[in-house]
């Protein structure tokens, strides 16, 4: 099997022979700015190690040489959940900062196999608008890996929706974060991936207003060629968010399906960032997997209700468009891209409102 390491470089010291020979003299490793840490191409010095994976045609990954967790110093935990935790850490002896995000799981979730799956669709999605960026991924022990994220200050939508006290997103803010999640969907559609767990905590903000979609660890890439499949039905993710066809047995969905999947989780998360709170979970302690699964698949689609004069029409419009039951029915990421919800909004005026949003929800150790 292939390292896990990867996406868009690797790590590799730059300091000058004589420094490094300096530091090795002081038992410390070489200073390394974040734009360098990242290379292509291994020093031939080094001893890192190629494995080639004898069942694929691509060319063998060199792995990254001695990064460890010790290099690293934790800052605190940015948050977390059922199998993962995600940490703020600084790169150690880094002079301009080197604030990461690690992610890693709590236990080993799947082995190597599973490690390399997520490994390939984070390399599949490197450099996409919109998408949060995977530096690297390594070992912190024989069983857990930590992937090495770029940290985004302002944190998770739904941690912005606890802060403002569960008030909904404004109109304009809600339409930016919907044109950004679109154009994230919009390419890694266009690269064989779905995303399959689209909602609030995946959604990233930072100071400056800027969204990017994360956590692939549900993600699929679909195979090439007429008739491939994947499965798409209930595993690790927030059912609350899932299309009703995803709601069968062993559901499998082919590319067309698949894709509408996460515009309907789209949609689930345009109207929960709007409400304030999951409109498939006002309850739930009441709600068991099963009855959840029955009513989204049974029951109307969530919307806009009739009686909040607040809605524009071209809010209701959009969270309809992406709420259909029939997936033949449900629109597409480039019809919804073209909405008047958001085709026609004021971009200036959503993005300062944005901005100021999330701004307001962090503090200073934020920054």
């Amino acid at each position: 099997m292939r390292p896990i390491f990867f996406p868009h470089e690797f790590f590799r010291p730059r300091a000058p022979a004589a420094v490094a020979r300096d530091d090795e003299a002081e038992g410390t490793k070489p200073i390394l700015a974040p734009h360098e840490l990242f290379h292509h191409e291994a020093p031939a010095a080094a001893a890192a190690t190629v494995v080639r994976d004898e069942e694929s045609d691509e060319e063998p990954i060199v792995g990254i040489v001695g990064l460890e967790m010790s290099d690293f110093q934790v800052i605190g935990e940015l948050g977390g959940g059922l199998y993962n935790v995600v940490y703020k850490a600084r790169l150690r002896r880094c002079p301009h900062g080197g604030v990461f995000a690690l992610k890693t799981p709590y236990y080993d979730l799947g082995g190597r196999e599973e490690d390399e799956a997520v490994a390939a669709v984070l390399r599949r999605v490197e450099g996409l608008e919109h998408v949060v960026r995977c530096h690297a991924m390594f070992r912190r022990n024989e069983s857990l890996r930590v992937a090495v994220f770029e940290h985004m200050n302002g944190g998770s939508l739904d941690r912005a929706l606890s802060r403002r006290g569960g008030r909904g997103l404004p109109e304009p803010a809600l339409a930016e974060v919907a044109a950004a999640c679109l154009a994230a969907l919009r390419g890694l559609h266009s690269r064989g991936v779905v995303h399959l767990h689209l909602n609030p905590f995946h959604i990233l903000a930072d100071a400056d207003g800027n969204i990017k979609i994360c956590d692939f660890d549900d993600a699929k890439i679909i195979p090439p060629g007429p008739g491939s499949t994947v499965y798409s039905g209930i595993g690790f993710g927030s059912p609350e968010y899932m299309s009703p066809e995803r709601c069968a047995p062993m559901a499998m969905a082919g590319a067309r399906v698949a894709r509408a999947a996460d515009v309907w989780s789209l949609g689930i998360t345009v109207l929960h960032l709007y409400q304030g709170h999951c409109p498939a979970r006002p309850l739930p302690s009441k709600r068991t997997l099963e009855r959840l699964s029955y009513e989204i698949s049974h029951g109307e689609p969530p919307s806009v209700p009739d009686e909040d004069t607040r809605a524009s029409i071209e809010l209701r419009g959009f969270v309809s468009a992406c709420l259909q039951k029939c997936v033949c029915t449900r629109a597409t990421v480039a019809e919804l891209l073209n909405h008047p919800f958001v085709a026609e909004r004021d971009v200036a005026e959503s993005r300062r409102v944005l901005k100021e949003v999330i701004v307001a929800t962090m503090d200073k150790d934020d920054y």
